[in-house]
């Protein structure tokens, strides 16, 4: 799922439609809006309008307009009231936000977690940590993997087998990550020259590379 701002001062500009058509191409199910900069405007019915204009754009891209929850609030003023790490609740503009994320766990389904299928993670970057090695961080596609377990680094470079010694997200350390987790890898005996983003770890045997492929495009259109 995705929350959508919008400025309740400006409505929807061009990259918001961008944004939309954005989300429908990748799949995103479902959108909830926050209509920022209310404290901007003072007559009631020019937001209104503005939802209105947020309602149809959303249909436009096959969107339930009519059902997507828009939420009016400032995220300025919010922000502001923030003392000394603290927060006070009684602030109307935090209580929209409490509302905001209130109606994201309500709203947004869950996703499933396909953890049924062989272990396979898209690297997205590779850090090299002193005393350690190398970790490689990204977002687990299907299956699960433990400390211990043996993967394959496949793509671009000659196919390789190598230990996880080491599993953390958000600085927490793991001893398995699952489907949906972005995590980092600490793997054995990689250097940090012999791994790049693009490459994959997987389950070994599971996948293997190739040079060609089928593919659907779509192009955007001038006006998208």
């Amino acid at each position: 799922g995705a929350i959508l701002v919008v400025s309740g001062a400006d409505g929807p500009m061009p990259q918001t439609k961008e944004h939309i058509l954005l989300a429908k191409q990748v799949g995103v199910p479902a959108i909830v809006v926050f209509l920022n900069k209310a404290d901007q405007v003072d007559d009631e019915e020019l937001l209104e309008l503005v939802e209105l204009e947020i309602q149809e754009t959303l249909t436009t891209y096959e969107y339930p307009g009519d059902e997507i929850p828009i939420i009016t609030g400032s995220a300025l003023l919010a922000l502001e009231s923030l003392t000394q790490d603290t927060i006070d609740n009684s602030n109307k503009w935090v209580q929209q936000i409490y509302h905001l994320m209130d109606t994201v766990d309500q709203y947004i389904p869950l996703p499933k977690r396909d953890t049924d299928k062989p272990f396979l993670m898209a690297i997205e970057n590779v850090v090299s940590i002193t005393g350690r090695g190398t970790v490689a961080t990204g977002r687990v596609e299907r299956g699960m993997i433990e400390v211990g377990q043996t993967v394959e680094l496949v793509g671009l470079k000659t196919t390789k087998e190598t230990i996880i010694t080491g599993l953390e997200m958000f600085q927490k350390t793991l001893e398995k990550s699952v489907a949906g987790d972005n995590v980092g890898i600490l793997l054995r005996g990689i250097q940090k020259d012999d791994i790049q983003r693009g490459m994959v770890l997987a389950k070994p045997a599971s996948i293997r590379p190739h040079r060609h492929f089928q593919a659907q495009v779509y192009i955007l259109k001038k006006e998208e």
